[in-house]
C-alpha cells in the first residue's frame, strides 16, 4: 500500500469518506509497481470544484512520484468525486503498466525479441 498519500481540495471540503475512499482505491496502485520502485511512492490528489451553468462539478487530478524521478500523472472532469477517483485510478494504472514495460528489461519488447532470435 502507498504509505504517503496527500489529499487536498480547492473550493471543496474534503470529506472523511471520500478520503477513506482514495486511499483505498489510490493505494492499492503499488502493486502494479516494479519493486525497485515500490519505496518512496508518494501520491498527490487534489480535487477542484468549479461552478458551471448547469450544475457544479468537480476537477480531479492526481500524480504519482515514483523513486527514479519519474512522475505519473492523470486528470479528470466529472460529477461526481467518487467516479472521478476511479476513473483516476484505471488511467494511472495503465501508465504504471506502460511504465513497467519501458523499465523492466525481460518485459520489454527488445528482450523478448532477443530470445527468439539466433545467434551465429
Amino acid at each position: 500500500m502507498i504509505e504517503k498519500i496527500e489529499i487536498s481540495g480547492s473550493n471543496y471540503k474534503i470529506s472523511d469518506s471520500f478520503q477513506k475512499y482514495a486511499i483505498k482505491r489510490i493505494g492499492k496502485l503499488d502493486r502494479y509497481l516494479p519493486r525497485a520502485n515500490k519505496k518512496d511512492v508518494v501520491a498527490k490528489i487534489v480535487i477542484t470544484e468549479v461552478d458551471r451553468t448547469h450544475g457544479n462539478k468537480y476537477e480531479v487530478s492526481a500524480a504519482m512520484e515514483i523513486h527514479g524521478g519519474k512522475v505519473l500523472t492523470a486528470r479528470d472532469e466529472c460529477s461526481n468525486v467518487f467516479a472521478g477517483i476511479d476513473i483516476i485510478e484505471a488511467k494511472l494504472k495503465g501508465q504504471i503498466r506502460r511504465f513497467k514495460l519501458e523499465n523492466t528489461p525481460h518485459l520489454s519488447k527488445k528482450g523478448l525479441k532477443s530470445l527468439f532470435i539466433r545467434k551465429g
